[in-house]
């Protein structure tokens, strides 16, 4: 009963907030209220979601390091091959060299990932820079390396040409939502773009 008085308030509530300020007339239709973004804390079932969740904040916060490095590298590199004037040869020789410099920094620690560390690092590089593996690798070296990386990845259980889906990553969107990386702003509102 007590719930039924609060479900009436509701359409109650909503109708005072549409009104004009100081006139009585309902703002036109094409109104849009923005309210503030608000998160809702899991609370676990039991303990094994519980340490399932540490276990992937503790990998996140793990990888985090290669993120930023990767993100920024991106940034770098996309800015650059995009600038006006640049030739072929001057862009393939720029990437190769950003790419030998990631290797001698991080390879040697990459290699020492576990799988789902690995997993999780590619999904994280896809939601950061909005854009999926594959789709890189065919911009910036070419398509056949993109296949061969793809083919790779498909062995091991991972598709580099799958974009980050936020709606299916809710854990994963929580933890970096608590370690201070929001949403990049091309998934801000998902469901605008459906249609």
């Amino acid at each position: 009963m007590i719930m039924r008085k609060y479900l009436l308030l509701v359409p109650l509530f909503l109708t005072t907030h549409a009104m004009g300020q100081n006139s009585g007339e309902l703002l036109s239709d094409d109104t849009t209220f923005m309210l503030p973004e608000f998160r809702v804390t899991a609370q676990f079932l039991n303990d094994t979601d519980r340490y399932r969740y540490n276990q992937m904040k503790f990998y996140v916060t793990t990888i985090l390091p290669y993120l930023n490095a990767a993100t920024k590298l991106f940034k770098e590199v996309d800015q650059k091959v995009h600038e006006e004037g640049i030739s072929r040869r001057e862009r393939r020789q720029y990437i190769n060299g950003r790419e030998d410099d990631m290797r001698t920094e991080f390879e040697d620690r990459v290699k020492k990932l576990n799988v789902t560390q690995g997993k999780l690092l590619v999904k994280l590089i896809a939601r950061q820079t909005e854009l999926n593996i594959y789709e890189m690798l065919q911009e910036f070296k070419n398509p056949l390396t993109a296949i061969k990386w793809q083919t790779w990845a498909r062995v091991n259980g991972m598709n580099l040409d799958r974009k980050y889906v936020p709606d299916e990553e809710k854990d994963l969107e929580n933890i970096m939502y608590e370690l201070g990386y929001p949403l990049p702003p091309g998934y801000k509102y998902p469901y605008l773009k459906r249609g």
